[in-house]
Formats: structure tokens, C-alpha cells, sequence
């Protein structure tokens, strides 16, 4: 027997036969591919297209407002003298937006100089929250109305124009842009209810029956990230009304005060 007969045998011995393709093994291996393009999507969901869509939206707010500088501006309503000698503008007060229609952009310098995002009537995910922006409840005063300026914003997904509500500091300037002018409110306070406890929208938030004759802001998105389970709830009350005639107000124009150092 010659040694290529011998190699031909051995290596005919040491052949295995390839192991058919079975339905459950095809299906398996389907599932493993569907499983690893969900994961990718929701990759992109959460961080990547937020990270896009958040631009985005800025970029959008940023011609907004170019387009509001570059028109004619209204004419400035009276000064009102205080009673300690200091006078103010009162408050142009914007009519409430049909649900789904432009109505403001909004401006927090602790969420960075390029934070501008549209303010829309009505707080439905399918015709505003998920594809606008920050959308303003149904019953809400109006800004620089006395009572309760509601508005309600993701805080995860589709741009999370809330997400950083949590990192608010007291003082900070949260600034309404409409085109009469700018209105300037200051952040308070954060509370965390749950999702029925609607009475943060009231014109006295959590105050049933109570009239104050202040005018206060109220922020609300979901919570914890990624989670229905509760509210955060953002308070800010009015500071002034500033007419474009006069110029973006100083909330805008200086830096916000650094973060507060965190108690020992």
C-alpha cells in the first residue's frame, strides 16, 4: 500500500459530515440579529439621535429668534412707576396658541448659551411633545399673566428639552422669547409627585382655592430617566417683561452664577 493511499484513507477518516441547517437553529440565529438591531436602535433612540435631534431644535430656536431681531419691533408699552420710584414694563401678554402652534422659545442659560427651544400649544406626545418641542398645557395662564405659566417637556428622547431639570440652581433665569419681547422668571424650587397630582398646575401650584396675585412658571417631565413612574416639577416666579425694543435682558446677555458648592 503506498503512503498516498494511506494519507487518503486517514483523511477520509477524520471527515466529519457538516451539520444540516435545522429550523430551530435559522430561527435562533434570526432572533440573535433582530435582538442585536433592536438594541442598536434604541442606542440611537436615547443617546445618539437625542444628541442630533437636540441640535437640531437649537439650531431651529437660533433662527427663530433671528428672524424675530431682524423684524420691525412692536412699539413698548407704558412704564409703570413702582411704589418704591423704580419703573417697569408691564407685561405684553400673549394670546394662548392653538394646540400645535408656535407660540415662544424658550431660553435657560444653565442648560448653555445655545439652549433655545419653540414653546407649542398643547402637551400630546403625537402632535407636540415628540415632534415640536415644549408644549404648553391647555388651561395655563400666559406669560407674564398672573397665576401659572404650565408647560410640559421630555426629559428623555426626542431632543429632552427638560432633561436637565434637576440641575437647576436657585436664581437661575429661565426666559420666555415671544415676539413682543422677553419675559424673565427665576427658578425656586424642584418637587418630584406623582402623575396625578395635577394640582401643580394650578394658578397657585398646590394651593387649591389660594389667589396670591403672583405669576409663577411651572416645568414639568417625566421621572426618573426613563421612567412614567413620576413628575418633576420645576417653580419659577416672574421677574420682568423686557420689550424687544429694548434689547435681549441680562438674564440672556451675562453669564449664569456658577454651580452652588454641594453642602458638607
Amino acid at each position: 500500500m503506498t503512503a498516498s493511499v494511506v494519507s487518503g484513507e486517514r483523511r477520509a477518516r477524520h471527515r466529519r459530515p457538516r451539520s444540516r441547517a435545522t429550523f430551530t437553529s435559522v430561527l435562533g440565529e434570526l432572533l440573535l440579529t433582530a435582538g442585536v438591531i433592536v438594541l442598536l436602535f434604541v442606542a440611537w433612540q436615547m443617546w445618539i439621535g437625542d444628541i442630533i435631534i437636540s441640535a437640531q431644535k437649537n439650531d431651529e430656536g437660533a433662527q427663530m429668534s433671528q428672524q424675530l431681531a431682524e423684524g420691525p419691533a412692536p412699539e413698548p408699552p407704558p412704564l409703570v412707576e413702582a411704589e418704591d420710584g423704580t419703573t417697569y414694563y408691564e407685561p405684553v401678554i400673549p394670546a394662548a396658541p392653538a394646540d400645535a402652534q408656535w407660540f415662544a422659545q424658550m431660553h435657560i442659560p444653565r442648560f448653555g448659551s445655545e439652549y433655545n427651544v419653540g414653546i407649542y400649544g398643547g402637551t400630546s406626545r403625537a402632535r407636540t411633545l415628540d415632534d415640536l418641542g415644549i408644549g404648553v398645557y391647555t388651561d395655563s395662564k400666559m406669560p407674564g399673566e398672573v397665576g401659572n405659566f404650565a408647560m410640559a417637556g421630555h426629559r428623555t428622547t426626542w431632543g429632552k428639552p427638560f432633561n436637565q431639570l434637576d440641575k437647576l440652581q436657585l436664581g437661575d433665569a429661565i426666559v420666555v422669547e415671544t415676539p413682543d419681547g422677553w419675559f424673565t422668571y427665576r427658578f425656586r424650587t424642584l418637587e418630584y409627585v406623582k402623575p396625578t397630582q395635577t394640582e401643580v398646575l394650578l394658578d397657585v401650584p398646590q394651593m387649591p382655592g389660594v389667589e396670591t396675585g403672583e405669576r409663577y412658571i411651572t416645568l414639568t417631565a417625566c421621572s426618573p430617566l426613563y421612567s412614567l413612574a413620576e413628575r418633576i416639577v420645576a417653580y419659577g416666579v416672574f421677574e420682568s417683561f423686557q420689550p424687544r425694543a429694548e434689547g435681549p435682558p441680562s438674564a440672556l446677555t451675562d453669564p449664569p452664577p456658577p454651580p452652588a458648592a454641594p453642602s458638607i
